[in-house]
């Protein structure tokens, strides 16, 4: 299916050269295994990696003044935003809304692994337990 969702000459170049960064060590140990700031590469979203072996453990609940998005990469999860609790596994993704307090925990069997991508150039979070 060809798409055409807006004409490229609407759009121009902002100046910006391409860029990368390190998001982790491949073969660095424990659950934060890294995140790249957006604005270490003229990004708009700051990308983490996260993972863990054992079930029920996760980041601790916490809040930010942007939108998260979380990609389950492989296992599963239960996510807590608000009032709401979620259950997601490899493939899919989960929104936390700016101002919703979240956490998730790996719900097992095996490793959970997540890219949380935050919709904000720097990381901003308040830790509330």
């Amino acid at each position: 299916m060809a798409r055409r969702d807006f004409d490229p000459e609407s759009v121009k170049p902002d100046g910006r050269t391409p860029a990368k960064g390190v998001l982790f060590d491949a073969g660095s140990a424990g659950p934060w295994r890294g995140s790249l700031a957006g604005e270490a590469i003229g990004g708009q979203l700051t990308i983490l990696a996260y993972g863990n072996d054992t079930p029920g453990e996760g980041p601790r609940l916490h809040v930010h003044p942007y939108d998260e998005t979380f990609v389950v990469i492989t296992g599963r999860a239960r996510f807590f935003v608000g009032d709401a609790v979620i259950e997601a596994s490899a493939g899919e993704a989960v929104l936390g809304p700016a101002g919703l307090p979240h956490r998730f925990e790996n719900l097992g069997p095996g490793r959970l692994q997540t890219i949380d991508i935050h919709h904000s150039p720097c990381w901003i979070q308040t830790n509330l337990d």
